[in-house]
This record gives C-alpha cells, sequence and structure tokens, in this order.
C-alpha cells in the first residue's frame, strides 16, 4: 500500500466475500480472469486502471460509495508499485542501429492501438483492442533482432506492466520447448512456484494466457524456429504486444502482422559502416566505403563485419577491404569480425534443409541472372513443375530464398554460399555439366519463344513438350523479357563454348522478336555474339545477316548511325563474297538509314536506290518496303513535300497491292508511319487541318499496335506539327502524353518532348 491509502487487494476480498462470491463466480460477473482476481487480492500485481476496477465494481454490484471506496484504493496502490518486471538490458550494438524507417513506424503504430486502458487492463477482447503479434523473418543476417530490439526501446513505456525478451534458440539442434519457454515467462513474472504446482504441467498454459491477459506487456521471442515452437506464446486476449523473430516465414500462423525484412538501402548500409570507422574517414574514402557496401550486398551482419574489420585496421585504407571483397571466391572468407562468420550464420540455415531443398539452393547459383522462375527451378532439379515448385516454397519459408512476383531470388551473399557448397558437394565435372544444361535449356526455350514472333514460325511444334508454358504470343513474350539477363548471359557462355551454330540460331530467331523490345539495351550485344559466331563458322551469308542485324541495334538502339557504318560495309562485303543479293540489299537500306540520320541525305538517297531494286529482284517484299519507306522520308527530311506525298501514297498502293504477303505487324507498322509521313508532308505544303488529322490518324492506329516506342515517336510529330501550324496549346498536351508514356517508350524520342516542352514553357 503507498500514500497511506487503503489496501486494494485486501478491500477487493472484503467486498466479494461481503456478497458470497467466490473467484470464479467474480470473473464471470466482471470480465476479469480468476488469476488476475487472486493476483490483486494478494498483491502479486499492480492495482489495476479505471476500467478494470468499474468492471470488478460492476461485477460486485457496488452502490457509489463503494464504487469510490475501491477505485481511490486503486488510484493509492498504483502510487508507489513497482512493474513486475524490469526491462532486460539490451546488447550495446543497437546503439549504431540505422533505417528501417518504414518497419518501426508500423510497429509503434500497432503498439499505439492497445493504448485503451491502464496496467492491468483486463477488457474482452470484444470490448476493446485484442492483443498484437508481430512476425519479423527474414534471411539469415538481415537484422531482425537488431530491429525489434531498437524498437523495443521505443515501445517499452507504453507497456507499463513489464517487457521481456527471451532468445528460443531456434537454430539449436535441440531448441527449448514450448512449455520450457512459457514456464520461463511465467516465474519471469513471478507467479509464485505454489500456483505453478498446484496447476501442474497441463495447466501451465490456462496461467500463461491469464497472466497475460491481465497485463499490458511486451514479449520478444527472439529466433524462432517454427510455428510450433511459439503458437502456445501467443497470447488470445488482453493487450499484451508480442514480436516474433524468425528466419522462416511462419506462414502457419494465424491472425498475425507481418514485417519481411529485406536488405538496408545503399544510402543506409553507407551511413551504418561511416557510423562503426568515423564520418571522416568515411568522407575521405567514400568511393570505396560504397563499394564496401555494394560488396557485403546491403546484409547488415556482413556491414557489421566489414565495419568492425575497417574499424580495429585503422591504418589500412578502405579501399584494400574493398579490393579483397571484390573477388567472389574469396568474399564469404573475408567476411569475418573475429569468431564470427557471415558463412556461420548461412551454415544453420542450409543444415536444416530437405535433401531436396539443400540441392535446389546450391543449384540456384548456377542461375547467371538475378532470379529465376519455377521452371528453371525444374530443369536444375530434373523434376516436374508441381514438384519443383514445392521445394522453392520450402525454400522461401526458411527465409533462404526472397520472392518478386513469379520470380525468385537468392540474396548475393547467399548465391556465393550457394554456390560454394555447390562446389564441395557435387564436385567440378558435375557443376560444369549442370550449368551447361542450364545454358542449353535457356537457349532452346528462347528459340522457340522467339520464333512465335516470326512470320514463318509463329506456335512451337505440336510435338515440344517444355516446362515453360508458351501457348501464346504474350506468354512467349513475358518468358523473353523476364529471362532476358539469363538466356544472354547462356548466349555469351555458348559463344565462349564454341557452340557457335546455336548461337546463330537464337539469335535469327530472336531478330523479328527485337523489333518489339527495341530499348532493351543488349540487342547489340546479341547480334555482335552472332556475326562472331557466323564467321567462326566460315559462313559469309550468315555473317551479312547477324551483321545487319548489328547494323540495326547501332542505329536505333544505340542512337549511334556513325558506328553503324562500318559494320554495315562490312555486312555488304560479306554478301558480296558470300553471292547474296538479299543481304546486300539490307547493307544497303542500312547505310542509308545511317546516312538519313546523320542528315547526308545525298548519300542515303544514293544508298536506297541501290536496296529498292535488289529487294525487288529476290521478290523480298518487307525489304522492299522498308527500302521505299526509308527513301520517302529521306525526301520528308530534306523538304520536299510534295515528292514525299507522292512516295508515301505509292507505299500505300504497295500494300495494297501485297496485300497478306506482308506480314501483319510489319504492316500495320508501316501504315502508321506512312499515315504519319503523309501528315508531316501535308505540312511542309502548308495543309495544316489534313495534316494534324493525318498524323492523329497515325497515333490513334499505334494504340492498336500496342507498340509504345512507335507510339511516342508519332505523338513527338504531333506536337511538332501542331506547333508549326500555330496550335501551341494542343502541342503541349501531345508532348506530355508522350512524357506519361514513361519508360518503355522511346528514351530519344522522350528527351525530344522534353526539350520541346521545357521550349514551350520558356515561351509563356
Amino acid at each position: 500500500m503507498g500514500g497511506g491509502g487503503e489496501d486494494f487487494g485486501a478491500l477487493l476480498r472484503q467486498l466479494r466475500l461481503n456478497v458470497f462470491l467466490t473467484l470464479e463466480g467474480l470473473a464471470e460477473a466482471s470480465g476479469v480472469s480468476v488469476r488476475g482476481i487472486g493476483d490483486l487480492e494478494r498483491g502479486r500485481r499492480a492495482a489495476p486502471q479505471r476500467r478494470t476496477v468499474a468492471a470488478l465494481a460492476d461485477g460486485l454490484r457496488l452502490d457509489a460509495e463503494q464504487r469510490d471506496r475501491l477505485l481511490a484504493a486503486a488510484r493509492a496502490g498504483r502510487v508507489d508499485q513497482p512493474t513486475p518486471v524490469s526491462v532486460r538490458t539490451f546488447p550495446r550494438d543497437v546503439d549504431d542501429f540505422v533505417g528501417r524507417r518504414g518497419e518501426l513506424v508500423s510497429l509503434t503504430t500497432l503498439a499505439a492501438g492497445l493504448k485503451g486502458g491502464g496496467a492491468g487492463t483486463t477488457a474482452p477482447s470484444s470490448s476493446g483492442p485484442g492483443p498484437v503479434v508481430m512476425i519479423v523473418s527474414g534471411p539469415p543476417g538481415m537484422g531482425k533482432t537488431a530491429l525489434v530490439l531498437h524498437a523495443a526501446q521505443e515501445l517499452a513505456k507504453s507497456f507499463p506492466d513489464g517487457q521481456m525478451m527471451l532468445d528460443v534458440r531456434g537454430m539449436d539442434e535441440s531448441p527449448p520447448s514450448p512449455a520450457e519457454l512459457m514456464l520461463g515467462v511465467l516465474k519471469a513474472f513471478h507467479v509464485a512456484d505454489s500456483d505453478l504446482m498446484k496447476a501442474g504441467p497441463h495447466g501451465h498454459a490456462a496461467l500463461y494466457q491469464d497472466l497475460l491477459a491481465d497485463r499490458r506487456c511486451l514479449l520478444i521471442f527472439d529466433n524462432a524456429r517454427d510455428e510450433a515452437q511459439v503458437r502456445q506464446l501467443l497470447p488470445a486476449r488482453g493487450r499484451a504486444m508480442v514480436l516474433v523473430t524468425s528466419r522462416r516465414v511462419l506462414t502457419g500462423l494465424r491472425n498475425v502482422h507481418r514485417i519481411g525484412l529485406g536488405e538496408l538501402a545503399p544510402d543506409e548500409a553507407i551511413a551504418f559502416l561511416a557510423g562503426m570507422i568515423g564520418e571522416e574517414r568515411a568522407a575521405r574514402e567514400s568511393s570505396a566505403l560504397s563499394q564496401v557496401a555494394r560488396q557485403c550486398g546491403y546484409l547488415p551482419l556482413a556491414l557489421r563485419m566489414a565495419g568492425s574489420w575497417l574499424a580495429t585496421r585503422t591504418g589500412w585504407s578502405v579501399q584494400r577491404l574493398a579490393d579483397r571483397l571484390a573477388v567472389d571466391g574469396r568474399r564469404l572468407e573475408a567476411l569475418v569480425a573475429g569468431d564470427r562468420k557471415v558463412s556461420v550464420a548461412f551454415d544453420l540455415s542450409y543444415q536444416q534443409l530437405t535433401p531436396d531443398a539443400a540441392r535446389l539452393f546450391r543449384r540456384l547459383s548456377l542461375v547467371p541472372g538475378p532470379d529465376a522462375g519455377s521452371a528453371c527451378a525444374a530443369q536444375l532439379l530434373g523434376q516436374d513443375l508441381p514438384s519443383a515448385e514445392d521445394i522453392l516454397d520450402e525454400l522461401v519459408e526458411t527465409g533462404l530464398l526472397g520472392t518478386h512476383g513469379d520470380r525468385f531470388r537468392l540474396h548475393d551473399l547467399l548465391r556465393l554460399y550457394a554456390g560454394g557448397r555447390l562446389a564441395t558437394e557435387e564436385g567440378p565435372e558435375r557443376v560444369e555439366q549442370l550449368r551447361t544444361d542450364l545454358y542449353r535449356w535457356l537457349l532452346e526455350t528462347t528459340i522457340v519463344a522467339g520464333r512465335w514472333f516470326e512470320p514463318d514460325h509463329g506456335a512451337p511444334p505440336v510435338d515440344w513438350h517444355g516446362l515453360v508454358d508458351l501457348s501464346s504470343a504474350d506468354l512467349a513474350r513475358q518468358w523473353l523479357q523476364s529471362q532476358g539477363i539469363n538466356w544472354l548471359a547462356a548466349l555469351g557462355a555458348m559463344a565462349d563454348a564454341g557452340e557457335h551454330a546455336l548461337v546463330v540460331e537464337v539469335a535469327e530467331s530472336l531478330h523479328w522478336f527485337s523489333d518489339q523490345w527495341i530499348f532493351w539495351g543488349h540487342w547489340t550485344e546479341v547480334f555482335s555474339l552472332a556475326a562472331r559466331s557466323a564467321q567462326a563458322l566460315g559462313d559469309d551469308v550468315l555473317r551479312a545477316t547477324q551483321l545487319n542485324y548489328h547494323a540495326w541495334t547501332l542505329i536505333v538502339c544505340e542512337g549511334s548511325p556513325e558506328d553503324s557504318l562500318p559494320v554495315a560495309r562490312e555486312a555488304l562485303s560479306a554478301a558480296e563474297r558470300g553471292k547474296d543479293s538479299r543481304q546486300q540489299a539490307w547493307a544497303y537500306y542500312y547505310l542509308g538509314w545511317a546516312q538519313r540520320v546523320r542528315e547526308f541525305h545525298e548519300e542515303a538517297a544514293e544508298y536506297y536506290s541501290r536496296a529498292i531494286p535488289l529487294f525487288a529482284s529476290v521478290g523480298d517484299l518487307h525489304g522492299s518496303l522498308q527500302a521505299r519507306h526509308g527513301f520517302a522520308h529521306n525526301l520528308l527530311l530534306q523538304g520536299e513535300g510534295a515528292a514525299a506525298l507522292h512516295a508515301f501514297q505509292r507505299i500505300l498502293t504497295f500494300l495494297d497491292e501485297s496485300g497478306e504477303l506482308i506480314e501483319p505487324y510489319i504492316a500495320e507498322t508501316s501504315r502508321i508511319g506512312v499515315t504519319s509521313g503523309m501528315g508531316r508532308s501535308l505540312g511542309l505544303l502548308d495543309q495544316w487541318d489534313e495534316a494534324v488529322a493525318y498524323v492523329r490518324d497515325a497515333v490513334s492506329l499505334s494504340d492498336g499496335l500496342g507498340n509504345l516506342p512507335v507510339k511516342s515517336l508519332h505523338l513527338l510529330h504531333l506536337g511538332d506539327v501542331l506547333l508549326s501550324a500555330g496550335r501551341a496549346d494542343e502541342a503541349r498536351e501531345a508532348f506530355r502524353t508522350c512524357l506519361a508514356l514513361g519508360g518503355d517508350a522511346d528514351p530519344h524520342v522522350l528527351a525530344d518532348a522534353h526539350r520541346r516542352l521545357d521550349r514551350l514553357d520558356d515561351a509563356t
């Protein structure tokens, strides 16, 4: 009792006995637990807040005078009574905590939602917020424990009935059972041994739930093994908050909140290292420090070890560590601080995997790109898709594999670790065979997907049964784009291995598709590789073909027409040696295109004039169409409005006469370009209303094509025509619409649209 007031526990007992109520009877009448009432009467817990006192008073049916007396005793009892458990000491390393702002806000918000009653509030869950459980999961070394400890410092004041943390040692061979953990909590909260003995082991769960229902406390269960270890430890009612950290996702736990922890942001990682080595040293070697952070994969555990290494070697440069970490084969060995190693943290998770999951984890290190799909996993395992998906789920659940949509990703350091396990457990010869098989599968699938877009191929043959669903052009496009980095790496590896025929076949299968994904950024690499492979095969026609594709990439994808000239000339020479008129025509076409872009219009006209009859001589309608279009466009750029308009009209006639012999996508793209060209030609003739109408039609037709680079180009043309017509407001809207297309549009066109908008804004 404090402050000279009446003892709350003794008064409560007296009032209960006066109305002949048992503990169970008062619990039923008030909604306060039997355990809670007993602890209050015996003085084993702080006097409750007003809400609980009111519930007890209602259950006892007290009159106004008795109710005030009970409230006064509660107030007096709360003045001096200590909370039953104090905050445990936090490790020193929490002091250098950085980042995780979003996660901390989530935890603080959840804790704030529990602030309805005071210490000891035990209102039924239906009348207020219930307990909060947050699962913080993530791969080993991601800083889960640091996050909850840092959060606990901020949240402690919201939980006056006590805070405690238990390391539940989920990575141990024999971690403590739920019963052992529960008993530890009960004893920490001073539940009497006599009560524990009276309840018996089977009654501890009820005591535990009553304890948490009666107290607003914060519990941290760190490093949980699985759902079974912590499920019984989660409160069913009351206002407690429980934070559980685990490498596993703990999907089986219901009615919980979740935080999936990823690596730090680059600036946070650099700030973390700077805090360990000193701001002055960090500023002096900022570039090297950025390298170290990146080589640590922004993983907090790795960053801490790197920072410790630097902090204890003040005479060494940061660059020295960056150079050590730059060698993939030595990186994990270099990430050591005293007796702590990053690889040891990974070992603990790896050792808990099933054999199939361990095998897939190791083999995923062979995937050259940042992520993989379930079909890739099935190929690596030699199993069907459902089996592979089950094993992927296990890796995700254990925290060793991240997800992004339907893709799966190994953290960079986990990839190195997995590669080391693969070499150790499966041997170099087996590893090389697995890698070759994976690369060949990637390229064979690429060929089938790419041929969807070739006029002479389309859907896969009926006897093709692959792991990837390529039953539609859209699915083929999705696979080619999502797997681009993987099949590109495979292409380079196969070129290095001398698989030249396969490399050329892959490139050939993709040249139609490349026109629909122009600004991927790697087509120059694809077709230059194929040109070198064709040269190794000693085939001049194949080499000329791939060189022509290469020239296209330099003009369109790279915006470097001058660089394309020697490539196109080399293609012409190879085609002449091979006596192939078709590839000679294409070489002349690309030479004309490059010169047109460079504004060497006479040279461009000469090259187009050579290409057109060569295409006609071999019956190449697509080439004829492209060369005619280039010739008309060249006239347009020379300011020859009437001649250009006539040339564009002749192209429409050519399209109509050719009919279905022109591939539909090419025909549609050409009609859009011709329609836009006619509009711009009419603009040169000062026929502005017709000019605007034609270019608007071209933009509308682009919507049906679904090709944003094409649409962006004609929106730019529309803005230019409107501007020349004196319709500045409409021009501004066209340029803004162009910019709104975003990253999938032609970046060169977007830059032009931005410059035009700036000039318009400066002029107003």
